[in-house]
């Protein structure tokens, strides 16, 4: 659902909106719709992330669709727990093609795509986690700070014709794990007395997208959610009878 906030919040404020999609075709095409209600153009396009031929073509295919593209928003994540017990290649490889991999590589497809002196922006997901760091979801964790990495590296790489800018929300939607009131729990664990929500995140993604003077940076929506110190995921932490052994 956040995916779907940040989509609908670009298309109230006058952009046309190319909405990927994995396995979720039937949310994709109701998001499209959703986009259209408000008068503007949308497209769903289906591609594993994990697979980078069909990577490389979801630029090319959204501007045919759409005619142009000028910003990539990369919130496609995949969130499967491990820890260092548990760590095997197979899993950490298919997160870093899947959170770090495909942005790279979409970055620099539009790099490659934009019109001759049109600028544009890459607006990545990260998350508070890098900043108050705890051993629970290795391989995402590893991901993420790869992704980090690259927003810095790409920014640099990419400038003056592309801007990239990190986002890393708190806590925001419930996970498969989690009970109503132990998210509600640890939504509310931070100094904020509050966390972010879609809406949260899908105003600050429009932000980096819109305002030319930021790039190379993240910017921390999460209630303040990194301040305080954790040694295990907050979910475990509202939920432990839901906790695995560290």
């Amino acid at each position: 659902m956040a995916r779907r906030d940040t989509a609908l919040e670009f298309a109230r404020c006058g952009w046309d909106v190319a909405v990927h999609y994995a396995t979720s075709r039937s949310d994709a095409l109701a998001t499209v719709r959703d986009i259209e209600s408000v008068g503007r153009r949308a497209v769903a396009i289906g591609r594993d992330l994990a697979v980078e031929r069909g990577v490389r073509k979801l630029v090319p295919d959204a501007i045919a669709a759409l005619g142009r593209l000028d910003c990539v928003v990369n919130n496609a994540s995949l969130f499967d727990y491990d820890d260092a017990a548990s760590f095997g290649y197979a899993k950490f490889e298919r997160h870093q093609r899947v959170n770090a991999g495909a942005p790279i590589v979409l970055a620099n497809a539009l790099a490659r795509h934009l019109a001759d002196g049109a600028t544009g922006c890459v607006v990545n997901l990260l998350d508070q986690k890098l900043f108050n760091p705890n051993p629970d979801f290795l391989s995402y964790t590893l991901s993420k700070s790869a992704l980090h990495a690259a927003t810095t590296l790409l920014a640099q790489a990419l400038a003056p014709r592309v801007r990239v800018v990190g986002v890393a929300p708190g806590i925001t939607l419930r996970s498969s794990d989690q009970s109503d009131a132990g998210f509600e729990r640890a939504h509310r664990a931070t100094v904020l007395g509050r966390s972010s929500t879609p809406a949260d995140v899908a105003d600050a993604v429009l932000f980096a997208a819109e305002n030319p003077a930021i790039t190379g940076t993240t910017l921390l929506v999460d209630g303040g959610q990194h301040l305080t110190a954790s040694p295990r995921d907050v979910m475990f932490l509202t939920e432990p009878e839901r906790g695995r052994a560290a």
